[in-house]
Order: structure tokens, then C-alpha cells, then sequence
């Protein structure tokens, strides 16, 4: 850093360009100085100038500056204050600017090759006294003008931000899912409550109709036992999917039925009660097609993949479809499994397989020495589908369809050893079903892809020709330790042999002494 040019000054009203006077020798030499200097703007005014304050049209201009700002970004209200405040240097002369947020340096040397952006604790000392003097500084403004703007900029860009986030769909996924879930507990625990107390005076009509919708829905017809008859045959088998069989048995077991009689009031308050838990399932099946509507419009590849409440179950654990396709296939691979990862770290005991990804038909389809490998593929294809989801530009399902089909060729090539479908081939094929439209990569993007998973199905080949080998080895090992275990016997038998002659000849040489003696 040669020296400080000038300083960009960014502020509610608009912005700001003022000129150093100090040279960097100097203000080396008077750090002291410059960090004081806000407290007295005789002493200020000697070290920076003034060279223009371009102000916002309005709020909304503003926002969007700030907007801009904040995501690292030069708007073109800012390019054209640079311009014409800031004179041209050239690559060898350039001109050193300080400013206040490090992220827009990148942006506006991109958009300027001769400016040179610094962020240092200079820099930052110069911009403090002049938040601080701010009013002073700037003409035409008054006393509290500033806070005002400020005050009114931070509502509504605050306001703009949690707008942006609620609507944003994946939220929606995210309570719905979570709504469905305490629904099923509910559901379950209310439908009980029912069964148990209308078992009261018709225990027998649980054990006929099992399903929970369909025995409030007979119950709520029924009522009182006692005024079922024949002629009620249609009109109960109509509840029961028109079964004419298992409305005789309702019909049959009324009448001989142990159960005791109800008082009104009773009866009124199972009725009341049963209303409840029918209206409660019926919704709880309405928000179940609402989320597959749902998932289908916000992540089509991944519902079709892998299932439209397995894939909002992994939406709701990441926090948000941006945050998932964020993550790694390792680690979409044992989501839900937290506990069980750390218990494992801790004990040194094995890592879990899979977590929310193990509801998935295809790792129940699997056979147990496959599991972990066709959930590991499955994880990988999950990620994928999630990033398409997020990031392209028009929904479509092309891409999961042919996902799926390569899931379903893996698990046959498990059981079978038949040639599954090639990545190359597989984006080719989603990309004539429709895929194009969705998403446009890059032919290094999708040589990437490609190569990440042939990582995965080379690891899985890899894999089982591991496992060949080690059980060679270990047979090998095992051939080996016994013929070792054979000779070391043989041998002992040879030294005990030799020991116990020695023995006999010192015990007769023994015996021939103490005769002579």
C-alpha cells in the first residue's frame, strides 16, 4: 500500500467520497492522531476532504444500495459516483481506496482495474470519525436527520428480508411435515381413546373394522346397538367399501353383543368425541396431499426419487432445501442418525449406515451385506436431485426419474452382477425427457458430477473385490496357522520323546552307582 487515496463512505442518505490528505508516512507517524481525531472535527478536517455526497432519489433506492451492498455486489449508482469522482489511474499508478465492507472490494476491482481496495485498521479508524462527524460533515443536513434514515432503512430492510423468507416454499414443506407428524400421534391416541370407550357397549365392532376413519364413520351411523337391523345392510356396507360380508357381521354381532347400554348423555359425548377424531383424520388426509402438491412444485426430483414425505423429512432436518443441497452425500446419508454417529465416535464402536434415508423402500429391498452401500448411492443421488431442485431455473421430475431407474439397476446389480446404466448416459437420457429446460450446467459441472459418482460406484467395486481378497487372506492366514500349530506340535511330541529317553538313561546310570556302592 503506497497510500490512501480516498475513502468510500457508505450511509442511509447515499454516498459519500472523501479525499486523505495524509500521505501513508504520515498517518504511520500520527496513528495516534487519526484515532482521536473523531472527537475533534478542527483536527479531522485537516487530514480528509469532502469531494462529493451523492444522495438516494428515495427509500426504495436506498434499500436496493443496500441490498447490493450486502451481498458484495457494485449497483450501477455506485459505478457511476466512482466515475465521476474518482479520477483514472492505470495499472502501474493505481489508486488506493478504503472502504467499509471487505466483500465489496472484489466487486468494484473487477469493475475497476485501477482502484485498489483497502479494509485495514487505518481505514476503519477513518470511517469511525466520520460516522461520527457525519452531520457535520455532510451539507444540508440537520440534526437527527441521519438517525431517522437509519431508523427507517433497518425497518425496511429488516421487513424486506423475513417477507423474502416467508415466502419461500420449503417453509411451507417444512410445518407442514412437522404438522402431518404430531397429527399421526394425535390420530392414533384419539382413535384409541374411541375404540375403548364406545368398546363400552359394542366391543365386538373393533375387532370386524380395524381401520380407524371406517369405525368412526360406523359408529357415528350405528349410534345406539339396539337400532341396528336388516334392512340397515346397504347403508352399512356402504361405509365399509360396499362389503356386503362385513356388514353382516356388524349386523350379527349387535345383535348378540356383551357390550352394556348407554345412558343419552353418554352416547352424546362418544358421538361428540367420534365427530371430533373423524373431522381430525379427514384433515390429517387433505395436509397429506397438500405436502405431495407441495413437494412435487418445490423439489420434483428428490419426491421422485425418493418419496415426497422421506424427501420433506430431509428438508425439515437440514432446515431449508437450500441447506441440503448445501451438504454432502456423506452426511445427507446419516441425517436423523446424529446420536447414534457420536455415540459411535465416542465408544469407537461402528458409525450408523443411514438415518432418515433408511424409510426408503430401496434399502429395504436391499439384502443385509448391501445396505450400507446401496444407502450410500441413494445418498448420493439424493444430493444431486436437491441441488437440481434448488438451483434450477424451471421444475422438473426428468432428472429424479432417472435417478431412480439407476437406484433400481444398482440393486439389481447387487443381487445379479448385470451392468447398471452409465452417469454419462443417465443425464443424457434426463436431459432428453426434459431435463434441459430445468438446467443448463456447464460441461465441467457435469464432468464433476459424473465423476463424483463414478467415485461412488468404483468405491462399491472396489469394495466387494476387497472383500474377496480379505477372505483369501484370511484363509491363507488360517491355511498357514495350522500348518505352524501341526509342526510346532510335532515338535514338542520329538522333545518330549528325547526328554523322557534322557531321563530313563540317568535313572539307570543312577541305580548302577548306588549298586556298586
Amino acid at each position: 500500500m503506497a497510500g490512501l487515496d480516498y475513502i468510500l463512505y457508505e450511509e442511509p442518505t447515499g454516498y459519500g467520497i472523501f479525499k486523505v490528505k495524509l500521505q501513508q508516512d504520515d498517518i504511520g507517524a500520527r496513528q495516534k492522531d487519526v484515532e482521536n481525531a473523531e472527537q475533534d472535527l478542527a483536527k479531522f478536517s485537516k487530514m480528509v476532504e469532502l469531494v462529493s455526497f451523492a444522495p438516494f432519489k428515495g427509500a426504495a433506492q436506498a434499500l436496493e444500495n443496500m441490498d447490493d451492498i450486502t451481498e458484495g455486489l457494485v449497483s450501477d449508482y455506485l459505478k457511476s459516483v466512482i466515475e465521476l469522482n474518482i479520477p483514472k489511474g492505470s495499472k502501474k499508478s493505481k489508486i488506493s481506496v478504503g472502504i467499509s465492507d471487505r466483500n465489496l472490494g472484489p466487486s468494484i476491482t473487477a469493475a475497476f482495474p485501477y482502484i485498489d481496495c483497502y479494509w485495514n485498521e487505518v481505514v476503519q479508524d477513518f470511517i469511525r470519525a466520520i460516522r461520527y462527524q457525519g452531520v457535520k460533515m455532510f451539507k444540508g443536513l440537520q440534526d437527527g436527520d441521519l438517525e431517522k434514515a437509519e431508523l427507517g432503512l433497518a425497518h425496511a430492510y429488516s421487513r424486506a428480508k423475513v417477507k423474502f423468507s416467508v415466502q419461500k416454499n420449503d417453509n411451507h414443506i417444512i410445518q407442514a411435515i412437522a404438522t402431518l407428524d404430531q397429527l399421526d400421534k394425535d390420530v392414533n391416541t384419539f382413535a384409541m381413546r374411541v375404540k375403548e370407550w364406545y368398546g363400552w357397549h359394542f366391543p365386538e365392532l373393533a375387532k370386524i373394522v380395524p381401520d380407524n376413519k371406517k369405525f368412526c364413520k360406523v359408529m357415528l351411523f350405528i349410534k345406539d346397538k339396539a337400532s341396528l337391523t336388516p334392512e340397515s345392510l346397504h347403508d352399512v356396507a356402504a361405509l365399509v367399501d360396499d362389503d356386503a360380508s362385513v356388514a353382516e357381521k356388524i349386523i350379527d354381532a349387535a345383535r348378540i353383543s356383551m357390550g352394556q347400554d348407554v345412558s343419552e348423555s353418554d352416547m352424546k359425548n362418544m358421538i361428540a368425541f367420534a365427530e371430533k377424531t373423524l373431522h381430525m383424520i379427514e384433515y390429517r388426509e387433505s395436509l397429506s396431499k397438500y405436502l405431495t402438491d407441495k413437494m412435487h412444485v418445490v423439489a420434483p426430483n428428490l419426491s421422485e426419487l425418493i418419496g415426497e414425505v422421506v424427501g420433506a423429512r430431509l428438508i425439515s432436518h437440514s432446515g431449508s432445501l437450500t441447506n441440503l443441497s448445501k451438504q454432502a452425500a456423506s452426511t445427507v446419508q446419516i441425517l436423523g442418525a446424529e446420536k447414534a454417529l457420536f455415540r459411535a465416535l465416542k465408544t469407537k464402536g461402528n458409525t450408523p449406515k443411514y438415518g432418515l434415508i433408511y424409510q426408503s423402500s430401496f434399502i429395504g429391498r436391499a439384502a443385509p451385506k448391501n445396505k450400507g452401500r446401496i444407502s450410500r448411492y441413494l445418498a448420493n443421488k439424493c444430493s444431486i436431485a436437491s441441488r437440481i431442485d434448488n438451483f434450477a431455473d424451471q421444475p422438473t421430475n426428468a432428472f429424479g426419474k432417472v435417478f431412480k431407474e439407476q437406484v433400481e439397476q444398482r440393486l439389481e446389480f447387487y443381487e445379479t452382477g448385470k451392468a447398471p446404466m452409465k452417469n454419462a448416459d443417465a443425464v443424457k437420457e434426463a436431459m432428453e425427457l426434459g431435463g434441459a429446460d430445468a438446467v443448463q450446467p456447464t460441461a465441467e459441472e457435469v464432468e464433476e458430477e459424473i465423476g463424483k459418482s463414478l467415485n461412488v460406484e468404483k468405491k462399491d467395486e472396489d469394495e466387494q473385490t476387497e472383500e474377496k481378497k480379505e477372505k483369501k487372506d484370511k484363509k491363507e492366514k488360517k491355511d498357514k496357522k495350522e500348518k505352524k500349530d501341526k509342526k510346532h506340535k510335532h515338535k514338542d511330541k520329538k522333545h518330549k520323546h528325547k526328554s523322557k529317553k534322557r531321563k530313563s538313561e540317568d535313572d539307570d546310570e543312577h541305580k548302577s552307582k548306588k549298586s556298586k556302592k
